[in-house]
């Protein structure tokens, strides 16, 4: 771990906490700053003295590889190799550099161990430790009854395969879908969970990441469309119990069949980053109020802050909720994406003859 003193101009917790102490704190800033990604852990802070967890910067830039610890970046006024963590504009909180002219410019490629990266690796060690140990448990107690951690995941186990993967994909096909299933489920929920925890190694707004939602999403439209059979595909570009005219001479309803096929998970993409985003922004939103009518008056400060922290607690509770809401949610999308695609010609023909 690092740590590094008052005068370190990169530390954005210093930045705050000097912008309260002269009475021009930014709530907008602070938050926004909470929940982006960051190239160091920040564990806690003492007095003025910060406690963060260093990590690997790798970057290709102008055909040259460059590696350093983040921790590098707390000297030379915040630049090492020519690179600096940018706080302004659409740069802010990423690595840069200046041009001849003076403006900033992001390396051509950036594959730095950040902290959201991190929390992805620690969540993935923490699934793998939890399912084995279960699995295990399987194994040693073959025909008990389930006891401990597996008696726990196992009602929840069951619900996923049998009310979401089981009726949304059907009888014949449904256990093709059901690791993927249970494997997104449970890595939604787990890195919910360890967002809502304000402490190392929880609070990395991981599903608050559209990069990571992207990739979820993504992973689902590709086996949507790798497991999609011709009836699918006939239903996209040739609907039946569609009027002709909206078929011919303008293909109106093929258009926008094939614009669903993609904004399908464009939506499982921005409902699970929005969601998870602003639970974490009210929550800070309620905390920054604290500092804003304490800047008005000390003891309107004290007072507003009973009400903050009595919302904020109010919001974590609820945000357990979500997180669960959440992850079921993306699963049972998928899923009913994964049903639709692999649906054959009878069942379709058989709901017009109805």
């Amino acid at each position: 771990m690092a740590q590094h003193d008052h005068k370190n101009p990169v530390d954005k917790l210093e930045k705050w906490q000097e912008e309260i102490e002269q009475e021009d704190f930014k709530a907008g800033e602070m938050i926004i700053e909470h929940i982006t990604d960051s190239y160091e852990w920040h564990i806690i802070t003492v007095g003025h003295t910060h406690v963060s967890i260093p990590l690997p910067v790798m970057l290709y830039d102008e055909g040259e590889f460059h590696f350093f610890m983040s921790s590098e970046l707390h000297h030379n006024n915040g630049t090492y190799q020519g690179y600096f963590v940018s706080d302004e504009g659409f740069n802010s909180g990423k690595l840069v550099r200046k041009d001849d002219a003076g403006a900033e410019i992001r390396p051509d490629l950036d594959f730095s161990f950040t902290k959201n990266v991190l929390a992805i690796f620690f969540s993935v060690f923490l699934l793998g430790f939890i399912f084995i140990s279960v699995a295990n448990s399987y194994k040693k107690r073959k025909g008990k009854a389930p006891k401990g951690l597996q008696s726990l995941l196992e009602p929840i186990i069951i619900f996923v395969r049998d009310d979401i993967a089981r009726s949304s994909i059907g009888e014949k096909r449904y256990e093709r879908y059901t690791p993927f299933l249970l494997t997104i489920f449970f890595f939604i929920l787990i890195n919910n969970l360890l967002g809502i925890i304000p402490f190392f190694p929880g609070g990395a707004n991981i599903t608050g990441n559209i990069g990571v939602t992207g990739v979820l999403a993504a992973f689902t439209f590709i086996i949507t469309t790798y497991s999609a059979n011709k009836n699918y595909w006939v239903h996209i570009v040739n609907a039946p119990g569609v009027p002709w005219w909206l078929k011919i001479p303008v293909p109106l309803m093929p258009i926008v069949e094939i614009m669903g096929v993609f904004t399908k998970p464009f939506v499982l993409m921005v409902r699970l980053f929005a969601n998870m985003s602003a639970g974490h922004i009210i929550i800070l939103g309620f905390i920054s109020l604290i500092f804003i009518f304490g800047e008005i008056s000390q003891g309107l400060g004290f007072g507003v802050s009973i009400v903050s922290v009595g919302f904020s607690i109010f919001m974590d509770v609820l945000e357990i909720l979500v997180a669960f809401i959440q992850a079921y949610v993306f699963t049972l999308l998928s899923a009913l994406y994964f049903g639709m695609a692999t649906e054959e010609a009878h069942h379709s023909s058989e709901t017009i003859n109805h």
